[in-house]
C-alpha cells in the first residue's frame, strides 16, 4: 500500500511533494517476478525449438556440472545467441525506460522521451555517415557503426545543451534547442542518404531498431554505462521530486536545480547513447513504461525511476520475443513491435494530459 511521507518545511504556499510509495517488498517482488517470467519465456521461445524441459535440464547441468541434454549446436544457440540477446534486450529496455522517466522528471513533461535532446538524430546521422562511407561496415559491438552511433548520440545532446545554454537556462529553452538540433541533424542525414540511395535499406534497417547479437560483446559494451547511469538516476529520485515543487521552493530546501538537471540529463543521455549504439532507434519504451509505473504505484520519482528500469527491461524482452517469433523464421525489427504497442498508448497519454489541462 502507498504511504505518505512528511514534506519538509518550505516557503509559504509551496506545493506538497508527491506521495511516495515506499519501495515495499511486494512492489519490487512483483516487478522482478514479471521480469523473470519475460526472460524465461524469451529464452524458451525461438525459431528453433529446443524444448523447455531440455533447456531447464541444460541450465541445471551447467549449475551442477552434469551432462548436457543439448547437442553442441543447440548449446551454442542457447548460450551464445539466445541468452545474450535476452540480456541485451533487458539492458537496452532498462536504459530507455529509466532515461525516459528521468527526462520526464527534469522537464516536468509526461511526453518527454530519451531522444528529446537530439540523441536519436545525432546517432542516426553518425551511423548513416559510416554506412555511406563504408558500405557493409561492421555492426558488431565494437564495429564502426555502433561506435559512431554512440559518439553521434552524445554529440547531439552536447550540441543541444550548448545551444540551449547560449540562449538561456530554462528547461523550455533546452527543449527548443533539442528540437532545432534534431531537425537540422535529421535534414543532413536525409541529404546524405539521397546522395547514396543504395545504402537506404541498411540505414532504415538500423533506424527501426534491432537486438541481433553474435555473443556477449554488446552486453559488455552497454553494461558499464547503464550501471553508472542507473545508480545516479536512482539516487536522484528525491531531488526530482523536489524539482517538481518549482525552482524557488527547491532552492529554499537546499537543492541546486541547475546542478540536478545537468547530472540527471548527463546520466540519462549516457544510458540512451549506449543503448542506441547497440540497438539502433527503438521508440516508445521511454514513454510507455514510466506511465505504466505511475498508474500502478505513485508519482514519486523515488519509486518511478527504479521500477521503470526493471519494467523497461521486461517490456523490451517481451517485445523482442514477439519480434523474433511472430513471423519465424523471419524477424521483425523490434522498433516496429514497440511502435505497435506504444503508439496507441501514447495517444491515450496525450488524451489524458489534454483532459487534465482543461
Amino acid at each position: 500500500m502507498t504511504t505518505s511521507t512528511q514534506t519538509p518545511a518550505g516557503p509559504t504556499g509551496a506545493r506538497p511533494l508527491p506521495r511516495a510509495t515506499r519501495l515495499a517488498a511486494r512492489h519490487v517482488a512483483l516487478t522482478v517476478l514479471l521480469l523473470a517470467a519475460a526472460v524465461a519465456l524469451s529464452v524458451l521461445l525461438g525459431a528453433i525449438d529446443l524444448g523447455w524441459r531440455r533447456v531447464l535440464a541444460e541450465v541445471v547441468a551447467q549449475l551442477t556440472g552434469g551432462t548436457s541434454p543439448l547437442s553442441e549446436r543447440e548449446a551454442a544457440i542457447l548460450w551464445q545467441l539466445r541468452v545474450p540477446r535476452v540480456v541485451l534486450a533487458a539492458l537496452v529496455g532498462a536504459a530507455l525506460a529509466g532515461s525516459g522517466a528521468a527526462y520526464q522528471g527534469v522537464f516536468r513533461n509526461p511526453l518527454a522521451d530519451p531522444y528529446l535532446l537530439g540523441a536519436a538524430a545525432g546517432a542516426g546521422l553518425a551511423a548513416t555517415l559510416v554506412m555511406v562511407a563504408a558500405p557493409g561496415a561492421g555492426h558488431g559491438a565494437l564495429g564502426p557503426v555502433p561506435l559512431a552511433a554512440f559518439v553521434g548520440a552524445v554529440g547531439g545532446v552536447a550540441l543541444s545543451w550548448a545551444l540551449g545554454r547560449s540562449a538561456g537556462n530554462g528547461t523550455a529553452t533546452l527543449v527548443l534547442a533539442g528540437v532545432a538540433v534534431s531537425a537540422f541533424l535529421t535534414a543532413v542525414q536525409t541529404f546524405v542518404q539521397q546522395l547514396r540511395s543504395e545504402t537506404l535499406r541498411e540505414v532504415y534497417t538500423w533506424m527501426l531498431g534491432g537486438l541481433g547479437t553474435t555473443g556477449w560483446d554488446e552486453v559488455l559494451v552497454v553494461l558499464p554505462y547503464l550501471a553508472v547511469a542507473a545508480v545516479v538516476l536512482c539516487l536522484s529520485g528525491r531531488l526530482l521530486d523536489l524539482l517538481g515543487l518549482g525552482d524557488e521552493e527547491a532552492g529554499a530546501l537546499g537543492v541546486r536545480p541547475a546542478v540536478v538537471r545537468v547530472v540527471v540529463l548527463a546520466a540519462a543521455s549516457l544510458a540512451t547513447a549506449a543503448a542506441v549504439a547497440v540497438s539502433g532507434l527503438i521508440g516508445f519504451v521511454g514513454i510507455v513504461v514510466p506511465h505504466l509505473v505511475r498508474l500502478t504505484t505513485a508519482a514519486s520519482y523515488r519509486v518511478v525511476l527504479p521500477l521503470s528500469l526493471l519494467g523497461g527491461a521486461g517490456f523490451l524482452v517481451l517485445a523482442d520475443t514477439v519480434a523474433r517469433t511472430v513471423l519465424a523464421p523471419a524477424e521483425l525489427p523490434v522498433g516496429v513491435v514497440t511502435a505497435f504497442a506504444g503508439a496507441p498508448f501514447f495517444a491515450l497519454v496525450l488524451r489524458r494530459a489534454r483532459g487534465r489541462a482543461r
